[in-house]
C-alpha cells in the first residue's frame, strides 16, 4: 500500500496544468441592500465581469443574450450581482416556487470552491424572482439536498432581469487566512433554449471538468466569527388506523428534540442531536416495488445527516447502471435514530476527516426490557491533491445485538491529464452473526476521458459473495464486471439540432456463484433540439445469470421530451423489454414500461406535475399476465411567496388499489426556521376482484393523520 501511494504522489507532482486566472475582490465598506435592484454604490467598485461563453449545447460560443456580473465582500458576508439582459423579456421562465425547484426556469449561479483545492463546490442557484436553489458536489456526485443559510432577491425588467445575493461566510467551510482564496464559476442559464453559459470559459478538451477550471479570488481581511447554531423543534403526529371497520387511535405522539452546532474553526465543525427530527413533511413519492431483484433506493431527506454527506462519496461507485456497488454510504439504513453526532471538515490544509455516529433504536428489548439499539459508527479520511486528485480511507460499522458488519478500504482518483481521470477503490468487509464470521472483498477501477467530441469510461469491477456493507447500497454480490462506453458527440449547427450523442456500452459480468457469464449491451442515438425537445431511442443485446439460469433482458427504449413555452413541460419513456421474474421458479417474460411526468404552470405562482409509472408483466410459456402494476400521481402546489406554500399529492397504486392524499401548509423564512401543518389519508379496495370505485364496495379508508412540526434556528 505504502508504494502505491508513493507512486501517486510522484505521478501527480510531475504533472503541471495551466495557472488559473486570479482575482483581487474589491473590499466594501457599505453592504449593498439585497433587493435584486442594482442601484447600491458597492456594484460601482466591485469586480465586474462580462463576456460570458456557452458550454452547453457547446462550447465556445459567445452568450446569445449579454450579461454582466459583480462581486465584492465585507468581513463576514460575499456579494455577488448579476444584470442578465434579454432580448425577449416576455419569453423569460421565472416561477415563484419552492426552494430548489427552480432547475427548468431561467437562473444565474455562483459555484464557489471555498477552499480552492479543487475537491468541492457550493452552488447557489436564483432564479429572476430571487427563489433560491444550491446543492454541493464532490467525487463527480451533485447533491442538492442541502439546504444552506444565505439572501437572494432578483427583479424582472423590461430588458432583462437583474440578482443580488448574500452569502455569509458561517454558512460555508473555508481556510482562514490573512487573506483567504477560493475558486469561483459563474454560471447563466436561458430555459427556453438550455443554454449554459460561464466565466471563465470552459475548455471544451477539459469537457465538464469543473473544478479544475475555476478562477481563484483573493478576499483579503476577512474576519470569522466562531459558528454557533441552536436548532430546537417540537412535533406533534395524530394518526388513526382502520380496526374491524372503524377507525380508531393510533398514536397521539408529541416530540421534542434539540440540534446543535459548533465551529471549531472556519474549516471543522461539530454537530449533535438528541432526539433528532428526522420527520419528513412529505412522503416518498411511490415505487413499483414488485418483482425486485434488489432493494428500491429511497433519497435521503432528513436535516441532520444531509449537511456534509457528500464528503462520504467514495471514487469510482456509481459508473454506470448495473455498477454493483452504488454507495458506500446510505444514511436511511438508520431508520429510527435516537442521537447522533458529527465531526466535518478539514484538519490542515489538504487533510480531511469526517465522522459521523449515531443510535438507531431498533424496537427490540433485552431480557431485562431495555431497548436494543445498532450503532453506526463512520469515519471517513481525504489527503487532497492538486486538480480533483485525492486518497481516501473509509471505515463503516454496524454494530447489533448478535449481528456486526464492519467494512474498511481506501479509495481515491488522480487526473492523468486535463481531460483523463482515474478512479479506485478496494474494500473489506467483515460480517459476524451467531458468531460465524464472514469476510468478503471488493474493488473497483475506472478510468474516465471526457472532452468536447468524445467521452468514455472503462472500468473493471469485483464484489465477493460475502461482502456486505450495512451501511450503503449494494445490488449484486459475487459478480467480476467489465464494462466500457463510448459516447462521441456531434453538433450539427442548424437551425434545427443543436446535439446527437451515440452511445455504445459493452459489459462482462461473471457470475460466480453459478460460474456462468452474462452480458449488457445497448446502442443509443440522442437528439436535442434548438428548444427544450429531445428524444432518445435504445436497443439493448443483454442477458442475465438468476438461480442458474441465463434469461434475456434485451429490448427497446424510447425518451420523447420537450416543452410548450413557460407553462408546459414534458418526458415519456417507453421500454419494450425481455425480462425475468424473480422467484424461486423464475420465469422469462416480456413487459412493458412507461414513465412519464408533466409539469404544468399555467400562473407563476400555480404549478401541476403529473406522473405515471406503469409496468406489467406476461411469461412467455404460459402467456399469463402476472401483473399489471400502474402508479399515478398528482402533486399542485400553489406558491404564496417565497416563503409559503400550499401543496396537494394524489396517488393512486392500481397494484394494491389504494389511493394517497396529502395536504401541506409549509412556512419557510430561512432553512431550520419553518413550521409545516400536514394531513393525509389512506383509502383501500379491500376486496381484489372488485374496482376501486365499485358502486356496491367501495373503497375504506384504512389510515389518517394530521402533523404539526415547528423549528426556530437561533444562529450567533
Amino acid at each position: 500500500m505504502k508504494s502505491i501511494y508513493l507512486v501517486l504522489f510522484i505521478f501527480i507532482s510531475v504533472h503541471c496544468f495551466a495557472a488559473k486566472q486570479e482575482v483581487n475582490v474589491v473590499k466594501t465598506t457599505v453592504p449593498p441592500v439585497i433587493d435584486g435592484k442594482l442601484d447600491d454604490a458597492t456594484w460601482t467598485s466591485a469586480n465586474k465581469f462580462t463576456g460570458f461563453i456557452t458550454f452547453i449545447p457547446d462550447f465556445e460560443k459567445p452568450m446569445p443574450e449579454k450579461t454582466e456580473a459583480w462581486l465584492s465582500y465585507d468581513e463576514e458576508n460575499l456579494y455577488f450581482a448579476f444584470k442578465c439582459y434579454d432580448s425577449e423579456p416576455e419569453k423569460i421562465k421565472a416561477t415563484v416556487s419552492a426552494r430548489d425547484q427552480i432547475m427548468d426556469d431561467d437562473f444565474v449561479c455562483v459555484n464557489l470552491d471555498s477552499h480552492n483545492d479543487q475537491q468541492s463546490l457550493y452552488a447557489f442557484y436564483v432564479n429572476p424572482l430571487g427563489i433560491q436553489g444550491d446543492s454541493r458536489f464532490a467525487a463527480g456526485t451533485e447533491d442538492p439536498s442541502i439546504d444552506l443559510v444565505w439572501y437572494s432577491a432578483g427583479k424582472l425588467d423590461d430588458d432583462g432581469y437583474s440578482v443580488e445575493m448574500s452569502i455569509p461566510l458561517k454558512s460555508i467551510r473555508f481556510s482562514k487566512n490573512d487573506t483567504v482564496q477560493m475558486g469561483l464559476f459563474l454560471e447563466r442559464t436561458i430555459a427556453r433554449t438550455k443554454t449554459h453559459g460561464s466565466v471563465p470559459e470552459l475548455d471544451p478538451e477539459k469537457g465538464y471538468a469543473f473544478l479544475t477550471q475555476f478562477m481563484g479570488v483573493n478576499y483579503a481581511g476577512i474576519n470569522y466569527h466562531r459558528l454557533w447554531e441552536i436548532l430546537p423543534a417540537v412535533t406533534y403526529k395524530h394518526t388513526d388506523i382502520n380496526q374491524d371497520g372503524e377507525m380508531v387511535k393510533d398514536q397521539r405522539k408529541p416530540e421534542a428534540s434539540l440540534t446543535v452546532k459548533y465551529g471549531i474553526t472556519s474549516d471543522l465543525v461539530f454537530d449533535g442531536t438528541l432526539n433528532p427530527d428526522f420527520s419528513q413533511v412529505e412522503a416518498d413519492a411511490g415505487q413499483i416495488d414488485v418483482n425486485l431483484r434488489y432493494q428500491l433506493l429511497y433519497p435521503e431527506k432528513r436535516p441532520f445527516f444531509l449537511e456534509g454527506l457528500e464528503r462520504f462519496n467514495v471514487a469510482g461507485t456509481q459508473t454506470s447502471v448495473i455498477d454493483p456497488i452504488q454507495m458506500m454510504v446510505h444514511t436511511r439504513t438508520i431508520v429510527n435514530p435516537l442521537t447522533g453526532a458529527k465531526l466535518t471538515g478539514k484538519i490542515g490544509k489538504k487533510d480531511e476527516v469526517n465522522i459521523l455516529y449515531s443510535a438507531d433504536e431498533l424496537g427490540t428489548e433485552t431480557a431485562d426490557g431495555k431497548n436494543e439499539y445498532a450503532h453506526f459508527p463512520l469515519f471517513r479520511y481525504k489527503r487532497n491533491l492538486k486538480d480533483e486528485s485525492f486518497l481516501g480511507f473509509l471505515y463503516t460499522g454496524r454494530e447489533a445485538p448478535e449481528f456486526n458488519n464492519r467494512v474498511l478500504g481506501v479509495d481515491g482518483q488522480v487526473r492523468l491529464n486535463k481531460s483523463t481521470m482515474f478512479e479506485f477503490n478496494g474494500f473489506h468487509s467483515q460480517t459476524i452473526a451467531a458468531d460465524e464470521k464472514s469476510p468478503g472483498n471488493s474493488f473497483g477501477l475506472v478510468l474516465t476521458h471526457d472532452t468536447r467530441n468524445l467521452t468514455y469510461k472503462v472500468s473493471a469491477k469485483g464484489v465477493d459473495d460475502d461482502f456486505h456493507v450495512e451501511t450503503g447500497y449494494l445490488t449484486r454480490t459475487g459478480v467480476y464486471q467489465l464494462a466500457s462506453l463510448f459516447i462521441p458527440k456531434l453538433y450539427p449547427g442548424n437551425k434545427v439540432f443543436n446535439r446527437l450523442d451515440f452511445e455504445l456500452f459493452t459489459t462482462y459480468t461473471r457470475d460466480r456463484i453459478y460460474s456462468m457469464n452474462e452480458t449488457y449491451n445497448f446502442v443509443s442515438a440522442q437528439v436535442r433540439t434548438q428548444g427544450r425537445g429531445i428524444f432518445k431511442i435504445k436497443y439493448l443485446l443483454s442477458n442475465e445469470i438468476f438461480m442458474g439460469e441465463r434469461f434475456n433482458t434485451g429490448g427497446v427504449n424510447v425518451l420523447l421530451g420537450g416543452a410548450a413555452g413557460n407553462w408546459f413541460e414534458g418526458h415519456v419513456v417507453y421500454r419494450r423489454m425481455n425480462g425475468i421474474y424473480y422467484s424461486a421458479d423464475p420465469e422469462q417474460g416480456k413487459y412493458n414500461k412507461i414513465t412519464s411526468t408533466f409539469s404544468f404552470q399555467p400562473l407563476p405562482k400555480l404549478n401541476a406535475v403529473a406522473s405515471l409509472s406503469w409496468y406489467d408483466f406476461v411469461a412467455d410459456d404460459s402467456q399469463e399476465k402476472l401483473y399489471n402494476y400502474p402508479i399515478e400521481r398528482l402533486k399542485v402546489t400553489y406558491q404564496f411567496n417565497k416563503y409559503l406554500f400550499l401543496r396537494g399529492v394524489g396517488e393512486y397504486n392500481g397494484f394494491s388499489k389504494q389511493f394517497v392524499g396529502d395536504m401541506l401548509l409549509s412556512f419557510t423564512y430561512i432553512p431550520g426556521t419553518v413550521g409545516h401543518i400536514g394531513y393525509g389519508a389512506l383509502y383501500q379496495q379491500t376486496d381484489a376482484d372488485l374496482d376501486f370505485f365499485d358502486k356496491n364496495h367501495g373503497p375504506t379508508q384504512q389510515q389518517r393523520g394530521f402533523f404539526i412540526k415547528l423549528s426556530y434556528l437561533i444562529r450567533s
